[in-house]
């Protein structure tokens, strides 16, 4: 690291040490104005972003922002209120605000923060800090040497919706009147390409991207823009199917779809409002034999690595489903409270989920064997997911296989079931992990779903 990114790094470390002197302050603040209790969370996010379209430059943008986010709790009265400006004088006024709010407010038994005891101790490195000092002029040179690498693989590929490259860097903190206080730094990359193709039959659109927490993890942009072209040129000639019921196998970056939904049901927001279709299947199957689900919050570089929820209770490795058995919900503290149970450290969300199968499913080309003759899906459209119900019907694209090898691209399609049953009819689920998400899952085959032509 040269001169200039060590002093740049210092000042973020700065940076974020006045935020933490900032959090205990407030929470200072809230006392004196009678909370009995508080907690503040403060971001401050820069980063910078270009798109490059047909080698032209289309936009180049460098963000920066700040909030502040207040509640208080007067017994079981709560308040909240928020500010983008630092300056003093709008912070107490947001406490001022926070407070009002609060002795308006009628009584909730759930209200309240984490418990005390549960709050993390311990801040291991994760490994999540690798900031990119990328220029505006560096980051047109990388878009359009993806760009440019797509486009010169086919000539059938004719156009298109650009490529990007972005950075991001996040400071946080979170901080409670438990004296509990939880600095967080992290940053983000992407690349990404969207490319066009046309042949007689019509245009065809897909598209690649790479997103992680360092710089040296990216794949390199030229292979993302081939990739991208790669995807687009097979959906060139893609056909109707006439309605049917067959095997589908959801691509590794699709898949993950299907165990966001899962996580979505038993989350405590839709238990406590009875809106979800596994309401009271706590202890019981709800994947198929052999699937486990865990959730690994200490990966190092992961998407959603973190020590500590958005209560400050500290995060354990911990598992969601087990041989197929629903071994607990996914819980923060007050969503713990109204369900009379303890919260499971996830409050704002989960981090990271590892999905395997007891019997390994192999690589993508063992999975297109595994599946036989039937559809892989790339492509998802719509918002046809009732989690109250589980139905789900969703518009799809991707490639009909026949005795596991792709045939033909497919499209104008739709996909449907119950995710009741989709869940207990996964076949296999595959070695090839896509890595680009909190949740890392290979290609999921489903046993059997109704697939209905255009």
């Amino acid at each position: 690291m040269n001169q200039v990114n060590v002093k740049a790094d210092d000042s973020r470390r700065e940076e974020l040490d006045r935020l933490v002197e900032l959090a205990d302050d407030i929470l200072r603040r809230c006392a004196r104005h009678g909370a009995s209790q508080a907690e503040v969370s403060i971001s401050s996010d820069r980063g910078l972003s270009t798109t490059v379209r047909l080698g032209e430059v289309e936009t180049i943008e460098h963000q920066r922002d700040r909030g502040v986010g207040i509640t208080v709790y007067f017994g079981q009265r709560k308040g909240s209120a928020s500010t983008a400006d630092l300056d003093p004088k709008s912070v107490e006024t947001s406490i001022e605000q926070a407070c009002a709010i609060a002795r308006f407010t009628e009584p909730d038994p759930a209200a309240g923060l984490g418990d005390p005891a549960r709050m993390a101790r311990e801040f291991p490195d994760l490994d999540l800090w690798h900031p990119w000092p990328l220029d505006a002029g560096h980051a047109v040179e990388l878009a359009r040497a993806c760009e440019a690498a797509g486009m010169g693989v086919d000539p059938r590929i004719s156009n298109s919706d650009g490529a990007s490259v972005q950075t991001g860097e996040s400071l946080g903190v979170y901080a409670n009147s438990h004296g509990f206080i939880g600095p967080e730094r992290t940053t983000r990359h992407s690349v990404s390409c969207v490319l066009v193709a046309g042949d007689d039959a019509g245009m065809q659109r897909d598209y690649w991207y790479d997103s992680t927490r360092a710089r040296d993890d990216l794949t390199d942009p030229a292979v993302i823009g081939r990739r991208a072209a790669e995807r687009t040129v097979a959906r060139l000639g893609a056909r109707a199917l006439t309605t049917r019921s067959c095997p589908v196998m959801f691509a590794p970056e699709l898949a993950r779809g299907l165990i966001g939904h899962f996580v979505g049901a038993v989350s405590g927001g839709a238990l406590y409002r009875k809106a979800s279709f596994l309401l009271d299947h706590l202890g019981k199957p709800v994947f198929a034999d052999g699937i486990d689900i865990v959730e690994r919050p200490f990966l190092l570089r992961g998407h959603a690595s973190a020590t500590f929820d958005g209560d400050g209770i500290a995060t354990a490795d911990s598992d969601l489903v087990r041989d197929g058995v629903l071994q607990r919900y996914v819980l923060g503290s007050y969503s713990a409270r109204k369900l009379g149970m303890e919260s499971t450290a996830n409050a704002g969300g989960i981090h990271n989920l590892v999905v395997t199968a007891r019997e390994p499913g192999g690589d993508f080309e063992r999975m297109l064997d595994r599946l036989g003759t039937g559809l892989l899906v790339t492509e998802l459209m719509g918002q046809g997911v009732n989690t109250v119900t589980g139905d789900y019907s969703r518009g799809a694209a991707g490639f009909w296989v026949e005795n596991g090898v792709i045939a033909y691209p497919v499209e104008e399609i739709t996909i449907a079931g119950n995710l009741r049953d989709m869940y207990r009819r996964i076949v296999a689920i595959g070695s090839d992990v896509d890595p680009r998400s909190h949740i890392l899952t290979g290609s999921i085959l489903i046993g059997r779903m109704t697939v209905a032509g255009g």
